[in-house]
């Protein structure tokens, strides 16, 4: 009796990806929505909804009284860095409200951003405290909306109180190459972090 033939080997089913999460953080009406859509290779998913009547006296809207919606769960996107790496991004709701979801949100999450506005560094604490509350490194981003900017760096990492190895840059988050800029920096946070290399 002739031997059999041997079987077909399968293909190797290509590796899944590895994902990392990273959260964007910030007070209401910083900029975590359009950061997320400026750099996002796909079409961000957004939970926006219209500001209505029934958010007057909840919403603090001093300084963004032209802003007409809200997010009121998350956004979502998504950058491939490499067949090998996908980076998905989470951005959180603004709204006091709201806050409950992040804890949720954090979940798996390997670093941050956190957005702040010169005209109301104050709608940041809550997100900085967040993250150094749960020992989650993260960077943060001075959106100047037009350009506009009346402090300095130093002046700025004062008022925040930031600690001295947090990364701080100062941009427009409408700019890709800002938000990249963003990615970058809190990718080489934290490695320097992992290889425990002080900060400057």
């Amino acid at each position: 009796m002739a031997p059999s033939a041997p079987l077909p080997s399968s293909p190797a089913s290509p590796a899944s990806p590895a994902a990392v999460k990273i959260l964007i953080a910030g007070g209401f009406g910083v900029g975590k929505t359009t950061l997320v859509g400026t750099v996002s290779e796909v079409a961000p998913l957004r939970t926006e909804e219209y500001l209505t009547r029934a958010s007057e006296g909840v919403d603090d809207l001093a300084g963004v009284d032209q802003k007409e919606t809200t997010t009121v769960a998350l956004d979502f996107g998504r950058i491939t860095v490499s067949p090998e790496l996908v980076v998905y991004l989470f951005g959180t709701p603004g709204q006091e409200r709201f806050w409950f979801m992040w804890n949720d949100l954090v979940n798996g999450a390997l670093g941050g951003i956190v957005i702040a506005d010169t005209r109301r560094l104050d709608t940041s604490f809550a997100s900085i405290d967040f993250f150094e509350s749960r020992g989650i490194p993260f960077v943060v981003a001075i959106n100047c909306f037009h350009g506009h900017n009346t402090r300095t760096a130093e002046e700025i990492r004062t008022a925040l109180d930031l600690d001295p190895q947090v990364p701080m840059l100062i941009g427009d988050v409408r700019v890709r190459a800002f938000g990249r800029e963003l990615l970058l920096a809190l990718v080489d946070h934290l490695m320097e972090l992992s290889a425990g290399v002080p900060v400057h």
